[in-house]
């Protein structure tokens, strides 16, 4: 949840007239050390993303990955020019990407604020679950 709010992901407004939510849900994990015990418990927020109408809260929806040839040919360059390869891994990638749509979301259970119950979540970065979410 921190690096849902600190990274912006949404602002409370009143629902414009005509429009709907889609809702959301926490996922909750326990991760297992390699002996059985606790690591620990992890929690994500996902959007219901099964709820989005095509032509109103998404248009275009896929998800960009490497085609293997490129890989290779990558790996080849780097062969031939001696060059050093490196892997890493984003961290919370799903939520970087700017939102070009209007998608509100229900509140999540637990983070309603008493002055703002009755607002909802117009989303401005992407969230897990969303239909454009890969996209992004």
């Amino acid at each position: 949840m921190d690096s849902i709010v600190s990274n912006g992901t949404w602002v409370l407004v009143d629902l414009p007239p005509g429009c709907t939510t889609i809702g959301c849900k926490w996922i909750f994990k326990k991760k297992m050390k390699p002996d059985g015990s606790v690591d620990k418990f992890k929690a994500r927020l996902v959007a219901r993303g099964f709820k989005q109408n095509e032509g109103i809260d998404y248009f275009d929806i896929y998800s960009s990955v490497a085609r293997l040839t490129t890989i290779r040919v990558l790996i080849a360059l780097a062969s031939m020019h001696n060059l050093s390869i490196h892997q890493m891994d984003v961290k919370t990638t799903f939520l970087y990407g700017e939102l070009k749509e209007e998608v509100y979301m229900d509140q999540p259970k637990g983070f309603a604020a008493n002055d703002n119950e009755r607002k909802v979540c117009k989303l401005v970065k992407s969230l897990y679950g969303l239909k454009q979410a890969p996209k992004q």
